[in-house]
């Protein structure tokens, strides 16, 4: 590392040597990942050009936003983008689960069955489903729909011939691409396709729906182009690429993309209304950046996962191995390790660097959760941030850096506060 760096940050010099020698390990990986971005990139840019992307499209409408040109361009260049026959892009989308939320209500019906092939979902899904909150809040379960649920074998891997089984008579198979709070690996686009054909082979007409967050661009395929019917993703991860300020797609076939506009807005208008206020060039320039973006994000967590491996620290996924996703979880072992990692991360942050994250009682979760995120956008973690529930076995989970040196040095100084509180001896 470049001396006036250290200089600049104060980094011991035994850490400024291991945190280059887990770079140059990381090379191989590095020229892997840049390559796959290129590709992604390439994708991307085809997209625009034949959507016929113009000025015009970014000027934003009001009221019922009718005629929006920048609207409906969009969601063909997702689509294509994304490999599937349509999209609904839009910034009112709050979050993830939202989009999530949005797709499930809007596919659904009374009587119908939805089974999750990958085990229990993220925990912000789980009173959108109905496996908690009070009863009457307007859940799934509350509307009839019955759930299912295939757990994953004990090494991470799903259970194909379970998943085969359990999906007969099923409305919806949902597959979760990464992990949550979880230390199974995320799964890529081979894994969703070996579950894709599980799912059809006990039932043809299972509709396949993934949440694809943080998984967009990590590979040179979407699963929709292995199966998939419908994909759901947020813009302020991955395929908002630092750009958009909020905003959620749901992509795949048209029939399925319309009914869920049904939800989004009303029966009979959908993705003809909606106005865009002046939002439309951010979601459009933030496409455009996100494969080299994502390339980013994927170096800084390979590199965090060699450093802490060289400190001693058990982290998955490793630097060579296959990426579903943008995260690396570190297992630290106690909470001092844990939030001392995420008071370093929190320095890192060009936003709010000052500021001492603490653990707290997040809507949506069982357990309290500490989040270090210091970002121009609140909450995108496709910025560098690091979260994690207070509770076994104390990983935290690490994404995100728009650019690869703030995400090095973010990285760097979690272990050096580690360093500083003597909790890691070098």
């Amino acid at each position: 590392m470049n001396t006036k760096i250290n200089e600049l940050y104060g980094f011991s010099l035994k850490l400024a040597e291991l945190a280059a020698k887990a770079e140059e390990a990381c090379g191989d990986s590095f020229r892997r990942i840049e390559a796959n971005a290129e590709y992604c990139g390439a994708k991307v840019l085809k997209a625009f050009s034949d959507n016929k992307v113009s000025e015009p499209c970014f000027y934003g409408s009001t009221g019922y936003g009718y005629g929006d040109i920048g609207r409906e361009t969009i969601d063909k260049v997702f689509a294509q983008a994304l490999g599937t026959e349509d999209a609904l892009v839009r910034f009112n989308f709050v979050s993830g689960t939202h989009a999530l939320s949005v797709a499930l209500f809007g596919v659904l019906r009374t009587g119908d069955k939805m089974v999750s092939v990958t085990g229990k979902p993220y925990d912000t899904l789980e009173e959108v489903i109905g496996l908690a909150g009070e009863k009457g809040n307007g859940s799934l379960m509350d509307y009839g729909v019955e759930y299912g649920q295939v757990d994953l074998k004990e090494d991470g891997t799903p259970d194909l011939e379970g998943i085969t089984e359990a999906v007969k008579g099923a409305k919806v198979a949902y597959i979760q691409r990464s992990r949550g709070y979880s230390l199974r690996p995320a799964f890529t686009v081979e894994d969703i396709d070996k579950m894709v054909r599980a799912i059809k082979k006990g039932n043809p007409d299972a509709i396949v729906m993934v949440d694809n967050c943080y998984g967009e661009f990590v590979e040179d395929r979407e699963p929709s182009e292995v199966g998939a019917d419908i994909i759901i993703g947020s813009l302020i991860k991955n395929a908002g690429g630092g750009i958009a300020r909020t905003g959620g797609y749901i992509a795949g076939r048209a029939d399925l993309v319309e009914l869920c506009s049904y939800r989004l807005t009303c029966v009979g208008m959908g993705k003809e209304v909606g106005c865009t206020l002046g939002m439309n060039r951010e979601m459009l320039l933030g496409l455009f950046f996100a494969p080299d973006v994502v390339a980013s994000a994927i170096k800084t967590s390979a590199f965090a996962s060699e450093l802490f491996t060289l400190l001693g620290f058990e982290c998955s996924p490793r630097k060579d191995d296959s990426r579903g996703d943008i995260i690396t979880a570190v297992k630290l072992g106690d909470e001092e390790h844990l939030t001392a990692f995420c008071r370093g991360i929190q320095k890192g942050a060009p936003i709010d660097s000052f500021v001492t994250p603490e653990p707290w009682d997040m809507p949506g979760y069982t357990s309290q959760v500490i989040m270090a995120a210091g970002a121009f956008t609140m909450g995108a973690s496709i910025e560098l941030s690091a979260d994690a529930p207070i509770r076994e076995p104390f990983a935290v989970w690490m994404q995100g850096g728009i650019t690869y040196t703030s995400g090095k040095l973010g990285v760097m100084l979690a272990a050096q506060q580690m360093i500083d509180e003597g909790l890691i001896t070098l």
